[in-house]
Formats: structure tokens, sequence, C-alpha cells
């Protein structure tokens, strides 16, 4: 038995409604890694936001982007963030830091953007329908390992140096903290 278009009962449509659980996904942990404390569970709602987003691009028919989002942002940034993470944070850090001090400011700030934001949807006139792009994948692939394989690769070896130099500072850290201690 087929589903249907629509959510039964309620005549919403599947599509809209996991946008909107996607949508709320990506705000509350796009929240929670501005105002949680542990910079671990930062890093972890970051990638819970990525992943959110990537299902929207996937949901606006781009499974493209939506791969990029996951192998270069989930798979590559987030885990080299968290990566650098737990190798150089000490345990004796300080317990309020400078940016913990300026909520108020970004509060408001954030309010008046948002603000500024609302006005500027509500007086703009929006066309009544769109029209998807159609990616094809092959073209893109294409480009990418022909014409653009330099700054690809240039890349990949910018994002391995990092990774060795994170290592290397975190165990010259470790070794002075050990010296130290004898």
């Amino acid at each position: 038995m087929p589903i249907g278009d629509s959510i039964p009962f309620t005549g919403i449509r599947w599509d809209d409604m996991l946008f909107v659980a996607l949508a709320a996904t990506l705000l509350v942990s796009a929240l929670l890694v501005v105002t949680l404390r542990d910079i671990i569970r930062c890093g972890l709602a970051l990638i819970v936001s990525f992943a959110a987003l990537a299902g929207i691009y996937a949901l606006l028919g781009d499974p493209l982007v939506a791969a990029a989002q996951v192998l270069v942002y989930i798979g590559a940034i987030s885990v080299l963030i968290l990566f650098a993470i737990m190798m150089t944070q000490t345990k004796n850090a300080p317990t309020r830091l400078v940016f913990q001090t300026q909520t108020w400011f970004a509060g408001v700030a954030a309010l008046v953007i948002a603000g500024v934001i609302t006005v500027t949807v509500l007086a703009t006139t929006w066309p009544a329908t769109g029209s998807r792009v159609v990616t094809v994948t092959t073209d893109v692939a294409h480009r990418l390992f022909s014409d653009f394989v330099l700054p690809f690769e240039v890349v990949s070896v910018l994002l391995t140096a990092a990774v060795v130099g994170a290592v290397y500072l975190a165990r010259r850290e470790s070794a002075r903290h050990e010296e130290d201690r004898s």
C-alpha cells in the first residue's frame, strides 16, 4: 500500500514535514554549538548541524552538494576540529572564557540582525514558484578532477599538514609537561 504524498488527516506534504524537522534540528544544534560550555559537546553539536544541513541539501534535490557536505564538513573538518581539541586541550584551562563575558552584547546584536532579516524578508516580493536546477554529477566530477585537480590536491595536502602539525604540537606539549613533573 503506497504511503501517499501527504500525511494522513493533516494534508501536510511529507517533504515539507521533513524539511521542518531538519531545519529545527539544524537550529537547535547550532544554538547548542554556541551555548554549551564543554567544547567537545560543542564539536559534536556542530557535526549534527552539518548533518541536518546535508539532509536539507538532499531534500532540495542536490545529492552532490549533500555528499560534499558529509564528506568535507562532517568527514574532514569536524573530525579535524575534534581531533585538534582532544589533542591540545589541557585540564588547567580557565573556567570563565573571554567570550562568555560578552553574551549580553552578542544577544542584543543577534536580535538586531534577526529583526533586519525579518523586515527584509517581509518587504521582499517573492516569486510564486521556483524551478529546480538539475545538477549532473558526472559533469561536476569531470570538471573537478580535470580542470581543478591541482587545487583539490593542494587542499588535501594542507589538511594533512594541519593534522601532522597538531599531533606534533600536542606531543611536544605533553613531553614538556612530563619533564616538569619529573
